[in-house]
């Protein structure tokens, strides 16, 4: 097994956070994982992506111009990355600021509202771990417990106290996905 996965979005999003915690459970599973980030030089406002690879192998290349799921943050993102998916791939994304919905009809799409639920849960720090949350469902690479252990590690400890915040949104995002193009 393989994934190969792009979460893209504007830096602040928790873009390269959400490609850590899955990068590290992934390590605490044993797979064999690459997480590699880009950004710009704005930081907080700019764009950022990171390709995350997680495998029961090894893998040659953690550079790809193609994904078997994009998780999709902003228009410039979606703009970027739709047409990356490969065929019967999936795409992610919350359509909070996108004005252009995807349109391909040869992968698996779903929507996720996490910045809306993120607002009502008052806390919007965990709006990535509700994204997170939507895509382990679909494609469950890694124990719960795995990530318990991928947010110790990845999370600074003065931020350990928002560990249960963040478990309790991936489990909201797992029920906030609606299918808007699901292939049979």
């Amino acid at each position: 097994m393989t994934e190969e996965i792009i979460i893209a979005g504007f830096g602040g999003q928790g873009v390269l956070s959400m490609g850590k915690i899955l990068a590290y459970s992934g390590v605490m599973q044993n797979k064999e994982v690459s997480w590699m980030p880009s950004y710009g030089p704005e930081m907080r406002g700019g764009t950022a992506n990171v390709t995350v690879i997680v495998s029961d192998e090894r893998i040659s290349s953690p550079i790809l111009n193609a994904f078997d799921t994009a998780i999709i943050l902003n228009q410039q993102s979606m703009d970027k990355f739709e047409k990356s998916v490969k065929p019967g791939g999936l795409l992610i994304y919350d359509p909070n600021g996108i004005t252009t919905h995807p349109s391909r009809k040869d992968i698996n799409i779903y929507s996720i509202e996490a910045a809306d639920e993120a607002g009502k849960l008052g806390l919007s720090k965990v709006f990535n771990m509700i994204v997170l949350g939507g895509f382990l469902k679909l494609k469950p690479l890694v124990a719960p417990e795995n990530i318990h252990k991928g947010l110790e590690k990845s999370l600074p400890a003065r931020h350990h106290k928002m560990i249960p915040d963040n478990e309790n949104a991936i489990e909201i995002g797992k029920g906030l996905l609606k299918p808007l193009n699901v292939l049979n």
